[in-house]
């Protein structure tokens, strides 16, 4: 078996096998072993955000956005949710119906019987009668392209006290900096910093992650961004984690619109939509 501190007390060994972080005879190989130090180095960020909330209501929801294989909700099921004596639930979002259909398998084989399983596209999952008007926290690791938008739009439509998102490659942005790179407005030495295709790409990345931001507190929350893991791991290696603290706040709406203008981005403004300021008192 794996060593004792490598595995905590009342952990599912069965449930590590299943999702590969220990061999089928329980054992940890190197790169069993570096899986689950990353498996409890995201926990440690979402472990507090629960106990927060736990501290001030009587039920827990938690919505996992392009789950894949349901490996974040099994986790947070297993560390921690299934010791509760109050309510909790976590629904798990994902398009492809052969992963869905096996987390099932999963959850019932584990009898963690407060886990759904939707084969819905995040950007539907706004709407969908199986999952509640308002939840507390919304996760979205690496879901690709613009899927991590839809899930900042899913989480602000449902109030959500919490957002955790490890954002992936997103070319909306390099694309039209790409486009407009050549128009009047850009004719400064700012548009030399996406000049050359490969820079494009980079500081693409790096500004739809900026106007996430903003967007966010824009919103009324607290933005927290560091690294998730080391960068010898994973090159998408960005966490942000926002807390719902008030009402839309006025000085980021006023930068991220200024921000879209300078970087000739006004036509994604619908993407990065923003609450209407006019009853806020939030400088």
């Amino acid at each position: 078996m794996a060593e004792k501190y490598d595995i905590r007390p009342d952990q599912s060994v069965e449930l590590l096998k299943e999702l590969h972080i220990l061999t089928r005879d329980g054992k940890l190989n190197q790169d069993s072993r570096r899986k689950l130090k990353q498996v409890y180095h995201l926990y440690q960020f979402i472990e507090p955000l629960l106990n927060e909330i736990e501290t001030s209501k009587s039920a827990v929801s938690l919505v996992d956005h392009g789950s894949g294989k349901s490996y974040l909700g099994f986790i947070l099921y297993d560390l921690h949710l299934k010791k509760l004596e109050n309510p909790y639930h976590v629904y798990c979002v994902e398009n492809r119906v052969d992963l869905i259909k096996n987390s099932r398998i999963l959850a019932d084989k584990l009898k963690f019987d407060n886990m759904t399983f939707h084969d819905i596209t995040i950007a539907d999952s706004i709407e969908s009668q199986m999952i509640p008007v308002t939840v507390d926290i919304v996760t979205a690791l690496h879901a690709c392209d613009t899927a991590t938008d839809d899930a900042i739009k899913f989480a602000l439509e449902k109030d959500a006290q919490f957002i955790v998102l490890v954002p992936c490659c997103q070319a909306e942005v390099s694309t039209i900096l790409r486009k407009n790179k050549d128009s009047a407005p850009l004719q400064n030495c700012l548009a030399e910093i996406w000049r050359r295709p490969i820079h494009t790409r980079e500081f693409g990345s790096l500004i739809t992650n900026v106007l996430r931001g903003l967007q966010l507190e824009a919103h009324g929350y607290q933005v927290k961004v560091t690294e998730l893991v080391g960068w010898e791991h994973s090159m998408k290696n960005e966490l942000m984690i926002a807390k719902k603290s008030g009402g839309p706040n006025r000085r980021s709406e006023k930068r991220l619109t200024e921000l879209l203008e300078t970087l000739g981005l006004q036509e994604m403004q619908q993407r990065f939509f923003i609450p209407s300021m006019d009853n806020s008192d939030t400088p």
